[in-house]
């Protein structure tokens, strides 16, 4: 099993069991015991769960949003394909909008060297574009959540409010035909919205596992999308869904 994927399923049973042994994990992953302990003193480093002699618990509630940090490290390929297939979508000359989250940070990465003009709605998406040669960058108003570096709160909102883009770019923590676009954060969720009242065109992405999801705070139903860009895990049922509802989807 790959470190990335050891640490995810590390992740999960702990949340899920609340508190569980190093021999239990070890068992679950197929890895030694000395391994299953340097993953857990990884974790603890990065917040998701608390060392004690001979296992750990959890430190995030269910509903709860795994750090940045880990989140990054799951699915990386899937993610890229995801931001080069949004970067071929997407036409010189037009304006961006670039929601926060680690596939949309792989889509600012993928937009480095072409001539748009971007607006990314986190610090790490700012960041990642700040050399762009030919990139025209906007950056908004905001506050930063912690570790996300999410760009929230009424600053940004009037920041979107004041422009409007041709295509949106907008992740998620679920997706689903019924439930439509969620996220785990209130103000992540309210800047979301505002991206998307503030574009002509809305692209979700999304890789499969969002769509067994669906968080707290409802962003937008299926309708305010024209395109899903995801990987090919996502559920048959679930994407024939949205194709019925008129979003275009496309697999990576």
């Amino acid at each position: 099993m790959a470190s990335t994927d050891r640490l995810r399923r590390i992740t999960e049973a702990v949340r899920e069991a609340g508190r569980i042994g190093v021999a239990e994990l070890a068992e679950l992953t197929g890895a030694s015991e000395m391994t299953i302990r340097r993953d857990l003193e990884t974790l603890a480093a990065q917040g998701v769960l608390e060392r004690y002699r001979g296992g750990a618990r959890s430190l995030l509630l269910r509903g709860e949003e795994p750090p940045f940090a880990l989140r990054a490290q799951e699915g990386r390929e899937a993610k890229r394909r995801i931001a080069a297939e949004v970067a071929g979508m997407l036409s010189d000359g037009e304006s961006v909008v670039l929601d926060s989250g680690t596939t949309c940070l792989e889509v600012a990465r993928a937009l480095e060297q072409r001539r748009l003009t971007v607006m990314p709605l986190s610090l790490h998406g700012a960041n990642a574009l700040a050399g762009a040669p030919h990139l025209t960058l906007l950056i908004p108003g905001g506050r930063p959540r912690p570790g996300e570096l999410a760009l929230t709160g009424p600053l940004t909102t009037a920041s979107l409010a004041s422009l409007r883009f041709d295509t949106a770019v907008i992740g998620c923590c679920g997706l689903a035909a019924a439930d439509g676009l969620t996220a785990y954060d209130l103000d992540d969720a309210a800047v979301k919205r505002a991206a998307i009242d503030a574009s002509r065109r809305v692209v979700a992405v999304a890789e499969g596992a969002k769509f067994s999801r669906t968080a707290l705070a409802f962003v937008a139903p299926v309708s305010a999308l024209h395109a899903v860009v995801t990987d090919e895990t996502a559920p048959d049922d679930e994407t024939d869904a949205l194709a019925a509802a008129g979003v275009t989807v496309r697999k990576v």
